[in-house]
């Protein structure tokens, strides 16, 4: 699994290309009577706005983890596997990286509860409106991606505070959180 995470980190046009069929092919099964090829224009046209955003945001993380997408690719490993960098530039790059992180989704409990109130006008939308086919494939969608999303978004903000906790976050090396003692000398 950590070849295939590692080859999306360094090939976002996979992870693009991927998503993009993959929303195309849920949106046709969800609302048949559209050609596939419709379908799929749609879902890249709608698309684009997610692509730029995730361009920046990749930019930005690898300026942060140190310009390089090899470092990129390392802390990314670091953090999922729980591995404290010991190298001083490398933690230095990883505290940026979870610091980051963990500024971008400090609201992440209000953004899981707007998407289930979301799924759920949805769900009563396409019941008043669609087959009951339609309507069972979307709720059983929404259950299985709201349950997928619930458990990845805790995931990571375990391992993004426990990698913060490790590293002594704000702390020069050498450290320990809560440790009186002087100052950063940077």
């Amino acid at each position: 699994m950590g070849r295939i995470n590692e080859f999306f980190i360094r090939n976002v046009w996979a992870a693009v290309v991927l998503g993009v069929v993959t929303a195309s092919l849920v949106t046709w099964v969800l609302l048949p009577g559209r050609s596939l090829g419709a379908v799929l224009v749609r879902t890249c046209v709608y698309s684009a706005a997610g692509i730029a955003f995730a361009l920046a945001r990749r930019r930005k993380e690898k300026r942060a983890a140190g310009g390089s997408m090899d470092r990129l690719v390392r802390v990314e490993r670091w953090l999922r596997t729980g591995e404290v960098p010991s190298a001083p530039e490398d933690r230095e790059a990883m505290r940026e990286i979870v610091g980051r992180r963990l500024r971008q989704t400090r609201h992440r409990v209000a953004a899981l509860i707007f998407l289930v109130a979301l799924f759920a006008a949805v769900a009563v939308l396409v019941g008043l409106t669609a087959q009951p086919l339609q309507t069972v494939a979307f709720v059983a969608f929404g259950v299985a991606f709201m349950g997928w999303m619930v458990w990845s978004s805790n995931r990571q903000d375990r391992r993004l505070r426990t990698m913060r906790d490790a590293l002594g976050a704000g702390q020069p090396d050498g450290v320990a959180p809560g440790a009186a003692g002087g100052g950063s000398g940077t």
